[in-house]
């Protein structure tokens, strides 16, 4: 079961879930800093990235283990405010740039790919006092901020990601509130967020386009975070309806406008509107795009990229009492299968990966898909023999292998998520990811394989699964 020649195997890391350092050498806080140090109910036992894998000072640690993989990639996120601590290019942090230049220099010694996100949910705090991605003058910020990276580091990195799963960042921070800012604008503020994000995602990739590109020869994209969803009642008609709009609500409202069309599904619009119009809303809750602005949103990305972990049922839910939400627009309510085995809220579903791919395939044009994050979490205390875990990534990989093979998905780089066990957000160190253990008690902060990362080498080796499997 060989994977087509040069298929990318990677892993994924994110700046603040692995750096530590919170405030060395000249960095500026983020929204996550403050977040966590004021305590309170947002994050499991309090629990902070100030140290997280101590990646800041630990680099070559981490490079041991991209080694020991035999990577040909690496996913990794640039701190914003590392770089520019008020977020401005007003004043540059010299020691940011140095330790991203070597990272990016000793990846390319040892003949490894870097694939760069600008930004993975970590605003610097000075931006998110202006009013964060609620604020419309975000969009210059962002635009600054990449024009600033693509300048200092895209001599050498060919592959970007400008935000990482807008979509989970604009319902999480800015409508559930449960990211920092940590204040819930419930079924106004997502809309706001979503739509800032695009055009400033769209505003940066024209940049690219017209400043870089020539000369850079670069690709740029964005993440999107998609569930697979299917149907509760498979032979429900308003059931079928409904996962058609959950997917439209979900992952094609950010991918349609930048690789369709410049705008929303037409679903999304109507459901808002009427959802708006009921409630009393002089206009809907959606803000709409320019003619100007969708001819500058459509077509800004050179590749999909996609963050792929589980799957969902789908069940229609009239919103009768005109409760405020995005669930409540769409009209849906979701939930797993009894059968599926889960850790939290994976719930393991394999064969969702491959329905999905062929989704966007057939969706928008058989575009090049990276899968920029994919992985299975283990409960701390986790043991270092995660078999059970390792057979979640073997069934993927199958999967994977047949939408290669016999849907013909143009799937070329697969990310584990993660190198790492690492800082998960809301979950803090509960949930562990990486392929390498850390013991986040021991100040060295040791990095020990699991049999994942073992059995993963073993697949980067042969490009594939055995034959036998």
């Amino acid at each position: 079961m060989a994977f087509p020649v040069g298929f990318g195997w990677a892993a994924a890391t994110a700046a603040y879930q692995i750096e530590g350092g919170w405030d060395a050498d000249g960095k500026g806080p983020c929204v996550w800093d403050t977040f966590t140090h004021q305590g309170g109910e947002g994050v499991f036992k309090n629990q902070t990235g100030d140290v997280a894998c101590g990646s800041y000072t630990l680099w070559e640690e981490d490079l041991k283990c991209i080694k020991q993989l035999g990577l040909t990639h690496y996913r990794f996120s640039l701190s914003w405010s590392r770089l520019l601590p008020d977020g401005t290019t007003g004043f540059i942090n010299q020691k940011g740039i140095d330790y991203y230049n070597k990272i990016i220099d000793d990846l390319l010694k040892n003949g490894v790919t870097p694939i760069v996100t600008l930004y993975h949910f970590d605003l610097p705090q000075a931006l998110e006092d202006h009013g964060g991605w609620l604020s419309e003058s975000i969009i210059e910020s962002f635009d600054k901020y990449a024009q600033f990276c693509f300048s200092t580091f895209g001599d050498r990195v060919k592959q970007w990601i400008t935000i990482n799963e807008a979509n989970v960042l604009s319902v999480m921070a800015y409508d559930l509130g449960m990211f920092p800012p940590g204040i819930p604008h419930c079924g106004t503020g997502g809309y706001q967020a979503a739509h800032n994000l695009i055009k400033a995602h769209a505003r940066s990739w024209h940049s690219y386009d017209s400043l870089f590109r020539k000369e850079q020869k670069g690709m740029v994209s964005l993440s999107l975070f998609a569930v697979w969803l299917e149907p509760t009642d498979p032979n429900s008609v308003s059931d079928q309806e409904a996962a058609k709009r959950a997917i439209k609500f979900h992952l094609d409202f950010f991918a349609k406008p930048i690789f369709i069309d410049g705008d929303y599904p037409e679903v999304v619009k109507s459901q808002i509107a009427s959802m708006s119009q009921k409630q009393g809303y002089s206009s809907s809750r959606l803000p709409e795009f320019t003619e100007e602005e969708k001819k500058m949103i459509k077509g800004t990305a050179d590749f999909f990229a996609v963050q792929y972990y589980t799957t969902r049922l789908i069940k229609y839910q009239e919103n009768k009492k005109g409760e405020l939400g995005i669930l409540q627009d769409a009209e849906i309510e979701f939930f797993p299968d009894p059968s599926w085995k889960n850790v939290d809220w994976i719930y393991v579903v394999p064969w969702g990966v491959r329905k999905l791919l062929k989704y966007i395939k057939d969706t928008y044009n058989n575009p090049v898909i990276y899968i920029t994050e994919n992985g299975f979490p283990q409960s701390d205390p986790a043991p270092l023999d995660d078999t059970q875990r390792w057979e979640h990534f073997r069934q993927t990989f199958q999967e994977l292998f047949k939408a290669i093979q016999l849907d013909k998905v143009n799937l070329q780089v697969y990310c584990a998520w993660s190198l790492l066990d690492n800082f998960e957000w809301n979950q803090g160190y509960s949930s562990r990811f990486g392929l390498f253990h850390v013991d986040f008690e021991d100040p060295a902060r040791p990095r020990v394989p699991y049999t994942s990362a073992k059995e993963y080498a073993k697949i980067i080796r042969n490009n594939g699964l055995e034959a036998h499997l």
